[in-house]
């Protein structure tokens, strides 16, 4: 699988729509699952880094994978229709902040939907030649 990577600014329709960009919708697949993430965005998991995550969460042990009942049972599977939207239900949007403009941007193996604020918010923060120095040394690159 290639990696997904970039970002693309999308907005929201009036019916809780999205567009997923159709680079993106070669990487994701025909189905993929869209879950909350451990930042303020949702994550967008195609089949194979499904597949994987459900692994790991089986080979966890009772008490630890039911800690994840709450993360499993907002995972939504998504099925883009014949113009590449996606439903986000209303308490997805609500989790991640999203309002109207958003972010997808890729993240290796999976796809992340940031609320366009948020993202700029911290791509100022973060996208500095110091910071990405300090990143890349930290990862041994």
């Amino acid at each position: 699988m290639d990696s997904i990577t970039g970002n693309y600014s999308i907005h929201i329709d009036t019916k809780g729509r999205i567009i997923i960009p159709s680079k993106f919708r070669e990487l994701l697949g025909d189905v993929f699952y869209m879950m909350v993430g451990s930042d303020k965005c949702l994550t967008l998991y195609p089949l194979e880094s499904w597949d994987r995550f459900c692994e790991k969460v089986k080979a966890l042990g009772t008490v630890q994978a039911d800690m994840l009942n709450v993360v499993l049972g907002n995972t939504v599977k998504c099925e883009p229709d014949s113009q590449g939207r996606i439903q986000i239900p209303q308490y997805l949007r609500t989790y991640a902040g999203l309002d109207k403009n958003v972010v997808i941007a890729g993240h290796i193996d999976t796809a992340k939907i940031w609320d366009e604020d948020e993202w700029n918010r911290r791509n100022a923060e973060q996208l500095n030649p110091k910071n990405v120095a300090s990143l890349l040394q930290a990862l041994g690159i």
